[in-house]
Parts: structure tokens; C-alpha cells; sequence
């Protein structure tokens, strides 16, 4: 599950292809399938979107909940690559990017009636 914030006049025309961007990410550095985009935009008013004073109005917080498995290596290029094409395709300032990476143990994961530790069938692999 990804959560993307924002001020809504500059998150809102480039969301869906923050969308694409960032699914585009999850696919080649953590090997995602196409169809498993989870992700939520929760564009804001400015008066309810505070953020640091050496950042512009295009300040855009990315957090990445999955479960625990990746590696260190993994993690890092995940946010790597995030801020390369991220300002490569709808030009944000790495300095207006924050990504935060939550992550929780399988068994903290409840989807399709069962837990992620219970899950047998994924069409990925956790432990990249």
C-alpha cells in the first residue's frame, strides 16, 4: 500500500502519472506484477499541508507500506530510482521528494481472509 500527500493544485494533474511512475519503480526494482498497484493520493489544502521552510509548494511525501524482506540494497533502490524518475518525468526536486518505507512482519499483513504469513500464492517474491 503506497499513500501519496500533497497540496492539491500541484498533486492532483500529475498524480496519475506519479501513479505510473511509481508503479513503474515497484515493478522493476522490487519485481511487482502489473496488476498489484495498490496506492491511495490523498491531495490536500495548503493550510493542512505544513512543510519544511527550504521546500517548495510541489513538497510531495511518498510512504511505502509493505511487508519485511527486502533487503537494505533493495530499499535503497527503490528510492533511488523513485527520485530519478520522479524528476525526470514530472520534474519534482529531489529536495521535494520525501520517501518513507514502513515495514511490517507478514502476520501484521490481513488480506483475501488471511494473513500475509498464511499466504502461499503470491505472485511475487518478498525476499529481493
Amino acid at each position: 500500500m503506497i499513500v501519496v500527500y500533497g497540496i492539491k493544485e500541484h498533486l492532483n494533474p500529475i498524480k496519475r502519472k506519479l501513479s505510473e511512475i511509481i508503479h513503474s519503480c515497484m515493478m522493476s526494482v522490487l519485481g511487482l506484477p502489473e496488476g498489484k498497484r495498490a496506492q491511495r493520493f490523498m491531495p490536500m489544502d495548503a493550510e493542512d499541508f505544513y512543510y519544511p521552510s527550504d521546500r517548495s509548494a510541489a513538497y510531495t511525501v511518498i510512504e511505502i507500506n509493505m511487508m519485511a524482506g527486502r533487503t537494505i540494497a533493495t530499499q535503497k533502490a527503490l528510492i533511488k530510482a523513485l527520485f530519478k524518475q520522479i524528476e525526470a518525468q514530472v520534474g519534482i526536486a529531489p529536495i521535494d521528494i520525501e520517501i518513507t518505507i514502513k515495514e511490517q512482519p507478514a502476520h501484521c499483513w490481513g488480506f483475501r481472509g488471511i494473513t500475509g504469513d498464511e499466504a502461499r500464492d503470491l505472485s511475487y517474491n518478498i525476499t529481493v
